[in-house]
């Protein structure tokens, strides 16, 4: 059933789960996955993860209802926490929209890959990663395509959608490559995504101290990392001990 952007925007991803709308006007790739440029040229000056961007908003909307934030929003957080029934920016993304608006841009949702998961189940989250990009670059944010890998099969779909030479983003927290059983996947895939992309920036949302990224480094690429929200609490609780 064709999708009207306006009508009960509360329901429209119960209506049309594959958000269709989201991607009228854009262009596709392999597996009918939309294009999603990247047309930012700056790294951001700060990133907040979904959850942190929810608090600030219930904060600061109360004493000014168009205030602006220069952060980006990222997804790199457990997926129930932006995926789950209630709390879906994909099921309702204009309610979604309704907080990303009063930032300047986000880094695309980091569905996940999960190397148990189906197949069709990670062709899935790649197109959504896609189609929330584009359709949120639509709606006047700035928007850095996340690419996320998992393990040499999905290299066939997983960067589709992404633009050459363009700025990307990663995240490290949470697993790979801090575990050492995920170290060795998680470095075959960044090499891929270098092959294929040849970013002219990689930002990472966690840590970049391995040697994987010193390689990067002194092959020219730009690598700027993010502290994650967990590592800066330590830090500051270590500062003041």
């Amino acid at each position: 059933m064709p999708n009207k952007d306006c009508s009960n925007k509360r329901r429209t991803g119960l209506r049309d789960i594959w958000n269709a709308y989201m991607c009228r006007g854009a262009r596709f790739a392999k597996f009918d996955i939309p294009v999603c440029p990247t047309i930012v040229t700056n790294i951001p000056e700060s990133i907040l993860t979904w959850e942190e961007a929810k608090q600030l908003h219930k904060k600061f909307v109360r004493k000014d209802r168009n205030y602006r934030s220069e952060a980006y929003v990222c997804f790199y957080i457990d997926d129930y926490k932006f995926d789950s029934v209630r709390t879906s920016i994909w099921l309702y993304p204009w309610l979604a929209l309704r907080i990303l608006k009063h930032f300047r841009g986000i880094i695309t949702p980091d569905f996940s890959l999960y190397q148990d998961f189906p197949y069709p189940i990670k062709v899935w989250n790649i197109y959504r990663m896609r189609a929330f990009g584009y359709w949120s670059g639509k709606q006047g944010l700035e928007v850095i395509n996340n690419a996320r890998w998992g393990t040499s099969e999905t290299y066939d779909y997983c960067f589709e959608g992404i633009e050459k030479n363009s700025i990307v983003a990663i995240g490290t927290v949470g697993g790979s490559p801090r575990k050492l059983i995920d170290r060795s996947r998680f470095e075959e895939g960044l090499e891929e995504m270098i092959r294929r992309l040849s970013p002219i920036a990689i930002i990472v949302y966690g840590s970049s101290n391995y040697p994987c990224f010193d390689r990067l480094r002194d092959a020219g690429i730009t690598v700027i990392s993010f502290k994650s929200s967990t590592a800066a609490y330590y830090e500051g609780r270590n500062d003041h001990e």
